[in-house]
């Protein structure tokens, strides 16, 4: 079954849910930022996971409406926190309401995710809180990690790499579990489509850190330079600092100290310095680097061929993304 047969069930089991009750200043952001598209990846793995493991996904719907329903919560704060005006394109709910409805309609979400999991029986629901209770509190490890590193000077790739692992990858490798999970597998099976997340959601945050930087605005739906206007230390800048001679590295330093109101100039400096050090190349050998690891521990999974090549021609699809 391909990626688009997943999404349009998951679409509409999601619209088939009434989100919007009173009070309605409450839920009608949730509705909000739920409606707004994006090519929902995390439940669509879900789905995909336990159909590879049971062949019947429609089991796993609620636990995938979960995995949407956090992520999105997450996006709602992050917004708030990066003081971001787009997401997919259009207004952030923060920006289209207010920060305190942003944060109370977030905290809403994350308990609206944990009361999916109450239509599976103890067993499962018991497997599934526990790895989402995890995941969530990695989630805010990365997130806080990320906001520590704007103001850090020492950063390395290896830490860098452990907190996109953080707030990326492991929603990425918990979504599959969950597909795991439901489909009730062996532990071994449900472990090593874990790890075969957590590389490809590295792969795939790595792939978002290229694309804020040097992507096609009309296609990437967020502010691209984002990434530099905050002076976030992604791998690009961190790369850059590691290969690049004297001048470029003082430059790069010297940029990412400034907080202007117009960052037109300094977006074209920055780019201008990651091209010339090679750094897009770079970024993209790292991006195979880990697309390949995620392939490697499909090998030990025990299902058929069919489903590791359904897997891998997911994840090869993934990285030719442009949004």
């Amino acid at each position: 079954m391909d990626i688009l047969h997943y999404q349009k069930e998951f679409l509409s089991y999601l619209e088939s849910k009434k989100w919007v009750r009173e009070p309605k200043n409450l839920y009608e952001p949730i509705d909000y930022i739920l409606q707004l598209g994006g090519k929902r990846i995390r439940p669509v793995l879900t789905l995909m996971a336990a159909d590879i493991f049971s062949g019947d996904f429609k089991k796993a719907l609620p636990a995938a409406l979960a995995v949407e329903v956090f992520h999105n919560f997450t996006l709602i704060h992050d917004d708030i926190m990066d003081a971001a005006p787009l997401r997919r394109g259009q207004k952030t709910v923060h920006e289209k309401w207010n920060i305190n409805t942003g944060i109370l309609s977030g905290d809403a979400m994350l308990i609206l995710a944990y009361q999916y999991f109450e239509n599976y029986d103890a067993d499962v629901f018991q497997k599934l809180a526990k790895l989402f209770s995890k995941t969530a509190l990695e989630v805010c490890d990365g997130q806080q990690l990320d906001v520590d590193f704007e103001t850090r000077t020492d950063v390395t790739i290896a830490q860098y790499v452990n907190m996109i692992c953080l707030k990326t990858s492991v929603l990425v490798a918990a979504a599959l579990k969950m597909g795991a999970i439901v489909a009730k597998t062996s532990e071994e099976n449900a472990n090593l489509i874990y790890d075969f997340g957590l590389n490809l959601g590295l792969a795939f945050q790595l792939q978002d850190d290229f694309l804020d930087t040097f992507g096609d605005p009309k296609t990437f739906g967020k502010q691209v330079g984002g990434d530099i206007i905050e002076n976030k230390k992604t791998y690009l800048y961190l790369k850059a600092l590691e290969v690049a001679n004297e001048n470029d590295g003082g430059k790069l330093k010297y940029l990412y100290r400034k907080k202007l109101k117009e960052n037109t100039i300094k977006i074209a400096d920055v780019r201008r310095i990651f091209e010339r050090n090679d750094i897009p190349s770079l970024i993209k050998q790292e991006i195979e680097r880990y697309t390949e690891k995620a392939f490697e521990t499909l090998t030990k999974m025990d299902i058929k061929d069919a489903d590791k090549e359904r897997l891998k021609s997911f994840g090869l699809w993934l990285m030719k993304r442009t949004v």
